[in-house]
């Protein structure tokens, strides 16, 4: 059992590492084929739920207990600083549908934890 911060902060790491990969991915897709940009949120939207999912796994089976709160917590920090990042860079405004992207967040993260903590072999 590790400590949960740096549970939290590699599961972020992998977080934001497979969104720039998935990120990447899709611009080539994007410049090397048919794909219309109109697709570009589902795309999106695919990268991150994996993302979070593979990242809630990774703090939960780091962490060896808890996964449903250190994935939630995960996928909290992560929608934290994906918010910050649009507002201050994009001016993206923030609204009523930010509090259901913070919700869905929370607990892709955490269902991903709780597979985390499940796969986990207890000695």
């Amino acid at each position: 059992m590790r400590s949960s911060s740096t549970s939290i902060v590699t599961g972020l790491l992998f977080t934001f590492g497979l969104v720039l990969v998935g990120s990447l991915l899709t611009a080539a897709l994007l410049s090397l084929t048919d794909i219309q940009e109109r697709s570009l949120p589902y795309f999106t939207y695919a990268i991150n739920i994996i993302s979070l999912l593979i990242g809630g796994y990774v703090t939960g089976r780091r962490c060896g207990g808890r996964g449903w709160y250190y994935g939630g917590l995960t996928g909290l920090v992560y929608f934290l600083l994906v918010l910050l990042i649009g507002f201050l860079g994009f001016d993206a405004p923030v609204s009523l549908i930010t509090l259901v992207y913070l919700f869905a967040a929370f607990l892709i993260a955490a269902i991903g934890g709780i597979f985390g903590v499940n796969s986990t072999i207890k000695r």
